[in-house]
This record gives structure tokens, sequence and C-alpha cells, in this order.
């Protein structure tokens, strides 16, 4: 089989609308999905087009320098996607649910309680076992605040040891 000009362009624009190696091979015919995919690959295609998405190329990167709370509204949008009923690709109007995210304000007044410096040694059941620092260093040390009788950490460090399987979830 040869790569002619003419099925090579069809090639790049089947691939940017989306369609999979297989649709493609089925489009171009006398064509393997793998062959498709070996073409893309030696022509450095970037990622396929998901319907009604963008390529991880093309998407814009977020900056990364202070964390966020997630929250998240619904709406809804029409997409045409494709799909295939037997060696026919179709293309159809869908409704699709999206979630966006929305940006939210964190509260920067946050008070951390100021730690005992405590060593292993000197650790009981009724103080902070939270460990902080670099273990091989000599400033290491645990909070050493006072706990509650059921949990090794102050009220503090549990918050942020035991978070609700939900918020951990919803932060992935």
């Amino acid at each position: 089989m040869n790569w002619t000009d003419e099925r090579v362009e069809k090639l790049k624009k089947l691939w940017s609308e989306g369609l999979s190696a297989s649709q493609i091979a089925a489009q171009l015919g006398g064509v393997s999905r793998n062959a498709v995919i070996g073409k893309v690959h030696r022509l450095s295609l970037p990622g396929r087009a998901k319907a009604g998405g963008t390529t991880a190329a093309a998407r814009p990167k977020r900056a990364t320098s202070a964390p966020r709370a997630p929250n998240y509204a619904a709406r809804a949008v029409t997409r045409t996607v494709t799909r295939t009923a037997g060696a026919t690709v179709l293309k159809e109007e869908v409704a699709v649910d999206l979630v966006a995210e929305q940006d939210l304000v964190l509260d920067t007044n946050i008070v951390v309680p100021m730690s005992r410096r405590l060593e292993l040694t000197q650790l009981t059941e009724r103080t902070c076992k939270w460990p902080i620092g670099d273990p091989l260093k000599e400033e290491f040390h645990f909070c050493g605040n006072d706990s509650p009788e059921s949990s090794p950490y102050c009220s503090y460090h549990a918050r942020l040891a035991y978070q609700p399987s939900a918020e951990r979830r919803r932060m992935r």
C-alpha cells in the first residue's frame, strides 16, 4: 500500500476530526489500523482530537503556584460526535452535561499552632505525634501539642490527616 499525497491529506483531515485509527482505515480502504497508527506517528501528528474536546497539546496549562479548592458547576451543551454502526461512521448531535471548574478564594486567615518541638523520647499518649521536617536533619521534631484521648494528633493535624473520602476524591 502506497501513501499518496491525497491519502495522507485525507488521513490528516480524519485524524483532526477525532476519528479513531480503525475508522480512518475503514474510510481509506486497503490499509490496516496499525498502518494508520504508524503513519500518524511518522507524521508527528498531535494526539487525536476527542469529540468536542481539545488535544493534550492544545490544552492550556494551568498555573500551579497556589493550591485552590475545586468547585464544580454543571451545564448542558450540544456536541457533534462520531460513532460507528457496522462499517459506517455516523456523526450525530449529542447533549452533554459538562462540569466546569470555578475558582474559589480560599481563606488565608488560617492559624497554624506553634509546635512544642518534642523529640521521639518526649512523646506521650496525650501529645501530638505529627512529624515536622526531615528525619535525617538535626532540626527534625514532632508537634507535641495536646491531643485528644482518641487521636495521635492535635485537632489541627487531625484535620490534615483524616479527610472525608468524598473530599479526597473531589481534590483529585
